[in-house]
């Protein structure tokens, strides 16, 4: 019987290769014996056949994995060659052939002569397609894989960069409009991709990056491997974010990966990559912006990655340990004991998955210890620290020397022997800790990220052998150990030149910093302090509202600015102290107010300076915008994009000022201001800046001409938290006509006594008595009522006898409200009133009255224009455009302080609140006063004191000079009479005139001390802010 034709085999063999049918290819690949036994070596066709058969026994083995297929398709592969000798038309084709097979086997086996054979058939193969050649292209592509599966086996440079070319001349071969040409721009990018994660060139990576660009833009929307594309080039910008910090690669990347999870619908095979490719860069995200959203949403996406990898999923140890990570990052950052306790019982799972001899068991064992020895911190349960390090040691003996995950096993385990010591105190913990420590430092060459973290962990244990035994050497070495680390920690541009993306760890690390100077009390303080404080700064001018910097302060040392004052004091520094409060207080008001800078004085020096001017307030105008609200059903993307915007902005914007410091006369521009200029504020008369912290309480009295005192207060920091809790209790306690309120003169008597005597008695050389003072309160001493202190017996003592109080949030804010405008001849003045707002269950009888009493006591037109707003047109919007057609404003109103959310306090109207965020948005730089006759206007948010962010300090820092406020409620009675008294003592002469209002209400508060039938917590619930 004879055999079919060739021609019909060839037929066969390509329909086969079409489709999977294994009866089909056993059937094709047996006629190609039979057929190889009838022509004998000598036919014109044998070589086609045995390269066909080849072709067929290595799909086979593909299919099936049987060797013995793959061995044989070599042999006949070789056989098929030396039927084609050199010269012959079809040898290339024989050459790519067995070079592709023996490739194979290579990958299946890793005999690295079979890969030599490949690249050497490769090599002759190309020779013989000369430029112009139609198989040049395919046969360069196919030798530059070979070269680059050897440089990934055995690291020689040389076979890459001839990988690079070869891809190189194989694109250019591919022009525009070729159907190869993306296939050809993904492997010349994902060469140019391994060369620089191997030598660090950004050039290769940025031609990486525009070539998946290319192929990106050449998988339209609808193209098969559009989701590949995508995936490759946010792979890329990924990188080159780790690289260079750049914000803008990192939501790039981010954008890219959820398209690419959008075209992986539920059910798609792709899904879970996708799901945890979009996790890992959100949580990258998080971890240098610190946005809680971004971490949510990252371990959504891997709680839904988890549960498509069901138990027995090769995935499911990566995607446990995925989440795990996820959940004890948020842990660190809310404290959510329930995310700690999920992390540590995914982690179990991941370490029961990967047994001993598990190439990931060492990973596994660490993060388990690490999670389990914060368990002992948050639980106190002695066995969580013992498991941890039995977890760690384990770990550290699968990374013997030499191994690249050594230094972090043995610094997680020095972590974790240093903890047992403070726990129980066994040296021996404390000396294997140390020697660990060492270790690790010595693996962690200069130059190696992990440099400053082994340092540190170093410095900080030496500390506390120092601390238990008293070896000097111990403590030189530490305190060397932490000079170097800081060296290495703040190696970088100023933090205003930093680019966003990489702020907030540096700002974490310097957090850290501070932490370990403070514990150990060694080390550059005054630097660690200022450095985070400045950081601080830095990122917060990169987040893009009020309110999301209000949430973003959150995760930071609320008593940052305080504490580094303290320090200073310390250090007998007066000056050095009131400069780190001001540069840490009020952060999120000066990040608005900076916005507002005018610089009309920067127009006359040059055409230059006028453009900088110009450019400088419209990028303020566009930086000062609200950012739009995004409620539940806005689209991700859309968020992300305006976040882009806002730092693009930002960016522009500190390029700007930069350019402005370069012009005499404003080098210090926008920078934290120094003593000498702070000084200014104490033009009318001392300042008083009250300091509490955990480590002392002082009080520093600034005036105009003379250098600063410090007085230590006679209190401390836990006093003042029992005394601030006794007022709260004593507030509305016994306020009845015949009540003594006992409880509010005990902590009225306390506070004179503690601290306002104390600096009473040093005021004398600087204040004659009835002047004006100023505080300038800190941390706890923000909710306490200062200008109310005394003795409160008969012939008593008391503040109000010798001075007359105004409050500030900081220096540089009072000296702002004493800036000079122009002023109209008639001053605008609006009564706001709202006597039933929105969800109010009662009216407000007092405040149609109260409105009309305050027109009466004012003086007549021309000197005052007088506008009124009351009942159903006291609306939101009605009273912002009094507020800000009216350089003078009085409210009277119910008045609310959302501790939650501060921003959210209100002066409620008819339709809805006015709150302290509306107000922030808008420019009021040339009002006067403001009268707020509501309760509440000027308590504060108890999380963050230092903020001042309160209805009175919020209308101060937006331009009114002048403001009175309330601490807590106030009755109608009181409102009555004071008003009527305040008003009466202002307008005495018939003038208006802001600067007036303290002593004006200092008079009328003196006025109702004689009046039996009001309690003394309503007689001083008003206060005074600002000029």
């Amino acid at each position: 019987m004879h055999p079919l034709l060739p021609s019909q085999l060839v037929n066969k063999a390509e329909r086969c290769l079409q489709r999977d049918d294994p009866h089909a290819l056993d059937e094709v690949i047996s006629l190609h014996y039979d057929a190889l036994g009838y022509y004998n070596t000598m036919h014109a066709c044998r070589g086609q056949l045995l390269c066909n058969l080849s072709t067929m026994l290595i799909t086979r083995f593909k299919r099936r994995g049987n060797a013995e297929d793959m061995d044989r398709a070599i042999g006949f592969g070789r056989e098929a060659l030396a039927l084609c000798p050199v010269g012959h038309t079809d040898r290339s084709h024989s050459l790519n052939n067995l070079a592709i097979q023996l490739s194979t086997r290579f990958d299946h086996r890793g005999n690295a002569e079979d890969l030599d054979q490949a690249i050497a058939l490769q090599r002759e193969a190309l020779s013989l397609c000369p430029i112009g050649h139609t198989d040049r292209p395919k046969s360069l592509n196919n030798l530059a894989n070979q070269l680059s599966t050897r440089f990934d086996h055995r690291g020689n440079a040389e076979d890459l960069d001839q990988a690079i070319a070869l891809h190189r001349e194989a694109l250019a071969l591919c022009p525009v409009g070729h159907t190869d040409r993306p296939k050809s721009l993904e492997n010349l990018a994902n060469r140019l991709s391994t060369r620089f994660d191997h030598r660090g060139n950004a050039e290769d990576l940025d031609q990486a990056i525009a070539l998946h660009r290319e192929v990106l833009a050449l998988c339209p929307v609808g193209h098969t491997d559009r989701s590949l594309s995508l995936n490759n080039l946010a792979n890329r910008l990924s990188a080159r974010f780790y690289h260079r910090g750049n914000a803008e690669d990192l939501d790039q990347a981010i954008a890219l990966h959820r398209e690419a999870l959008a075209l992986h619908p539920v059910g798609h095979t792709n899904r879970s990559s996708s799901l945890n490719n979009l996790a890992n860069r959100l949580s990258t995200r998080f971890d240098h912006r610190g946005n809680a959203e971004d971490l949510d949403q990252a371990i959504a996406l891997h709680r839904e990655a988890l549960a498509l990898c069901p138990v027995g999923h090769t995935d499911r140890p990566k995607s446990l340990n995925n989440l795990a990570s996820r959940l004890f990052t948020r842990c660190g950052h809310r404290g959510n004991a329930e995310d700690l306790d999920q992390a540590i019982a995914l982690g179990r799972e991941a370490l029961a998955l990967h047994p001993v001899g598990h190439t990931d068991r060492p990973k596994s064992l660490n993060n388990l210890a690490i999670r389990l020895s914060t368990h002992f911190g948050h639980r106190g349960n002695a066995e969580d620290l013992d498991q941890a390090i039995a977890l760690g040691r384990e770990a550290l003996a699968l990374h013997p020397v030499g191994h690249t995950d050594r230094p972090r096993s043995l610094n997680n385990l020095a972590v974790q022997l240093s903890t047992r010591f403070g726990h129980r105190g066994n040296a021996e913990d404390l000396d294997q800790a140390i020697a660990l420590a060492t270790e690790a430092l010595s693996l962690c060459p200069i130059g190696h990220t992990d440099r400053p973290k082994s340092l540190l962990n170093l410095a900080t244990d030496l500390s506390t052998r120092f601390d238990h035994r008293g070896n000097a050497e111990d403590l030189n070495e530490s305190q060397e150990d932490i000079r170097c680390a800081w060296t290495l920690l703040m190696q970088h541009d100023p933090p205003s030149n930093f680019m966003p993306g990489g702020l907030l760890p540096r700002l974490r690390a310097s957090l850290d910093w501070v932490r370990h100077v403070d514990q150990h009390k060694h080390g550059p303080e005054f630097e660690a302090y200022g450095t985070s404080m400045q950081l601080m700064d830095a990122y917060m001018s990169a987040t893009a509202s009020v309110s999301s910097r209000h949430s973003a302060m959150k995760d930071f040392p609320s008593m940052l600015a305080v504490d580094a004052a303290s320090c200073a004091l310390c250090g007998g520094d007066v000056r050095r102290a009131v400069e780190l409060l001001e540069q840490g207080r009020t952060i999120i008001w000066t990040q608005m107010t900076r916005l507002r800078t005018p610089l009309d004085n920067l127009q006359t020096h040059s055409d230059h300076a006028a453009a900088l001017m110009k450019r400088f307030r419209d990028l303020s105008s566009l930086l000062d915008r609200p950012s739009a609200s995004h409620g539940d059903g806005t689209q991700s993307v859309d968020v992300e994009a305006e976040d882009v915007r806002y730092r693009r902005l930002v960016e522009d914007w500190n390029g700007v000022v930069e350019e402005i410091r370069k012009i005499e006369g404003f080098s210090r521009f926008l920078l934290p201001p120094m003593f000498a200029d702070l000084q200014e504020a104490a033009y009318d008369g001392p300042i008083i800046v009250l300091v509490a912290s955990k480590s002392s309480c002082d009080a520093i009295i600034i005036t105009h001409t003379q250098p600063p005192t410090s007085i230590q207060l006679p209190t401390d920091f836990k006093k003042l938290t029992t005394l601030e809790l006794e007022l709260r209790e004593a507030i509305g306690k016994d306020a009845s006509p015949k009540g003594n309120q006992t409880a509010l003169i005990k902590v009225l008597r306390k506070l004179w006594n503690e601290v306002v005597f104390p600096v009473v008695e040093n005021l004398g050389a600087f204040a004659p008595p009835g002047c004006r003072i100023w505080w300038c309160p800190t941390s706890l001493f923000n909710f306490l009522p200062l200008h109310a202190a005394g003795e409160y017996r008969a012939n008593g003592k008391s503040l109000s006898q010798q001075y007359i109080s105004s409050y500030t949030p900081s220096l540089t804010a009072l000296m702002r409200a004493r800036r000079s405008h122009d002023r109209s001849p008639s001053v605008p003045f609006a009564a706001i009133g709202q006597n039933l707002p929105a969800g109010a269950s009662f009216t407000l009888d007092c405040v149609e009255p109260e409105l009309e009493l305050v027109r009466s006591l004012l003086p007549p037109p021309p000197t005052v224009s007088f506008t009124k707003i009351t009942s159903v047109d006291a609306t939101k919007s009605r009273a912002l455009r009094a507020l800000l057609d009216n350089t003078w404003v009085h409210f009277s109103c119910h008045g609310t302080q959302n501790f939650d959310d501060p921003f959210k306090s209100a002066f409620l109207m008819r339709d809805q609140p006015l709150s302290l965020l509306d107000i922030t948005q808008m420019d009021i730089s040339r009002h006067e006063f403001a009268f707020l006759s509501a309760c509440e206007t000027a308590v504060g948010d108890f999380a963050m004191p230092d903020e001042v962010i309160h209805l009175a300090a919020g209308l101060q820092f937006a331009g009114v000079k002048s403001v009175v406020g309330t601490l807590w409620k106030v009755t109608d009675a009181t409102v009555q009479r004071l008003v009527e008294a305040f008003y009466k003592n202002l307008c005495r002469d018939g003038k208006m005139n802001f600067k007036g209002a303290a002593r004006a209400l200092h008079q009328a508060v003196h006025s109702l001390a004689r009046d039996k039938d009001m309690s003394l917590d309503q007689r001083i619930v008003f206060m005074h802010i600002g000029a």
